[in-house]
Protein backbone atom coordinates (compact mmCIF):
# COMPACT_ATOMS: atom_id res chain seq x y z
CA UNK A 1 0.00 0.00 0.00
CA UNK A 2 1.32 3.43 -0.96
CA UNK A 3 2.09 5.57 2.09
CA UNK A 4 3.11 9.22 1.81
CA UNK A 5 3.77 11.39 4.86
CA UNK A 6 4.35 15.12 4.47
CA UNK A 7 6.03 17.38 7.01
CA UNK A 8 7.53 20.83 7.31
CA UNK A 9 4.54 23.10 6.97
CA UNK A 10 3.88 26.05 9.24
CA UNK A 11 3.23 29.75 9.57
CA UNK A 12 5.63 32.08 7.78
CA UNK A 13 5.68 35.76 6.89
CA UNK A 14 5.51 36.93 3.28
CA UNK A 15 8.94 36.69 1.71
CA UNK A 16 9.92 33.85 3.99
CA UNK A 17 10.89 30.25 3.27
CA UNK A 18 9.84 26.74 4.22
CA UNK A 19 11.03 23.30 3.25
CA UNK A 20 8.45 20.56 2.90
CA UNK A 21 9.43 16.91 2.96
CA UNK A 22 7.58 13.76 2.00
CA UNK A 23 8.55 10.26 3.13
CA UNK A 24 7.34 7.50 0.81
CA UNK A 25 6.88 3.78 1.39
CA UNK A 26 4.90 0.84 0.09
CA UNK A 27 6.01 1.09 -3.54
CA UNK A 28 9.18 1.26 -5.62
CA UNK A 29 9.93 4.91 -5.11
CA UNK A 30 12.79 5.13 -7.61
CA UNK A 31 10.46 3.99 -10.40
CA UNK A 32 7.84 6.65 -9.74
CA UNK A 33 7.79 10.24 -10.86
CA UNK A 34 6.55 12.42 -8.02
CA UNK A 35 4.84 15.74 -7.58
CA UNK A 36 3.48 18.28 -5.15
CA UNK A 37 -0.04 19.65 -5.38
CA UNK A 38 -1.89 22.10 -3.15
CA UNK A 39 -5.46 22.96 -2.20
CA UNK A 40 -7.07 25.99 -0.63
CA UNK A 41 -10.55 26.04 0.97
CA UNK A 42 -13.23 26.23 -1.67
CA UNK A 43 -10.78 25.53 -4.51
CA UNK A 44 -9.80 22.38 -6.30
CA UNK A 45 -6.39 20.80 -6.36
CA UNK A 46 -3.66 22.81 -8.03
CA UNK A 47 -0.55 21.16 -9.39
CA UNK A 48 2.63 22.84 -8.12
CA UNK A 49 5.67 20.85 -9.29
CA UNK A 50 6.75 17.48 -10.64
CA UNK A 51 10.01 15.54 -10.83
CA UNK A 52 11.15 12.61 -12.95
CA UNK A 53 12.22 9.26 -11.54
CA UNK A 54 15.92 10.11 -11.36
CA UNK A 55 15.35 13.77 -10.54
CA UNK A 56 16.94 15.08 -13.71
CA UNK A 57 13.80 16.69 -15.07
CA UNK A 58 11.60 19.06 -13.07
CA UNK A 59 8.42 20.93 -13.92
CA UNK A 60 6.77 23.89 -12.21
CA UNK A 61 3.50 25.74 -12.37
CA UNK A 62 3.94 29.28 -13.65
CA UNK A 63 2.72 30.63 -10.32
CA UNK A 64 5.71 29.14 -8.45
CA UNK A 65 8.43 29.02 -11.08
CA UNK A 66 11.61 30.63 -9.81
CA UNK A 67 10.44 30.50 -6.18
CA UNK A 68 9.90 26.78 -5.46
CA UNK A 69 12.34 23.91 -6.01
CA UNK A 70 11.42 20.23 -6.06
CA UNK A 71 14.05 17.57 -5.36
CA UNK A 72 14.22 13.90 -4.43
CA UNK A 73 16.51 11.41 -2.74
CA UNK A 74 15.91 7.92 -4.06
CA UNK A 75 18.19 6.38 -1.43
CA UNK A 76 15.94 7.77 1.31
CA UNK A 77 12.64 7.59 -0.62
CA UNK A 78 11.92 11.24 0.00
CA UNK A 79 10.77 14.12 -2.14
CA UNK A 80 11.16 17.70 -0.94
CA UNK A 81 9.76 21.07 -1.92
CA UNK A 82 11.74 24.20 -1.07
CA UNK A 83 9.45 27.22 -0.89
CA UNK A 84 11.16 30.63 -1.12
CA UNK A 85 9.84 34.16 -1.52
CA UNK A 86 6.49 33.02 -0.20
CA UNK A 87 3.36 35.02 -0.94
CA UNK A 88 0.02 35.10 0.86
CA UNK A 89 -1.54 33.35 -2.11
CA UNK A 90 0.73 30.36 -1.48
CA UNK A 91 -1.31 29.59 1.63
CA UNK A 92 -2.71 26.08 1.16
CA UNK A 93 -2.59 22.47 2.21
CA UNK A 94 0.33 20.90 0.37
CA UNK A 95 0.31 17.25 -0.65
CA UNK A 96 2.97 15.08 -2.19
CA UNK A 97 1.69 12.65 -4.78
CA UNK A 98 2.75 9.87 -7.06
CA UNK A 99 2.95 10.69 -10.74
CA UNK A 100 4.25 13.75 -12.54
CA UNK A 101 1.10 15.79 -11.95
CA UNK A 102 -0.38 13.95 -8.99
CA UNK A 103 -3.97 14.66 -9.94
CA UNK A 104 -4.95 11.58 -11.91
CA UNK A 105 -7.46 9.20 -10.31
CA UNK A 106 -4.82 6.51 -9.91
CA UNK A 107 -2.31 8.83 -8.20
CA UNK A 108 -1.86 8.54 -4.44
CA UNK A 109 -1.53 11.54 -2.14
CA UNK A 110 -0.58 11.92 1.49
CA UNK A 111 -2.51 13.62 4.28
CA UNK A 112 -0.91 16.98 3.58
CA UNK A 113 0.92 19.67 5.49
CA UNK A 114 -0.49 23.16 5.99
CA UNK A 115 1.43 26.21 4.80
CA UNK A 116 0.14 29.59 5.97
CA UNK A 117 1.74 32.78 4.71
CA UNK A 118 0.65 35.77 6.75
CA UNK A 119 2.07 38.85 8.40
Amino acid sequence: EVHLVESGGGLVQPGGSLRLSCAASGFTFRDSSMSWVRQTPGKGLEWVAGISTKGGITYYADSVKGRFTISRDNAKSTVDLQLDSLKTEDTAMYYCATGINGMEPHNSRGQGTQVTVSS
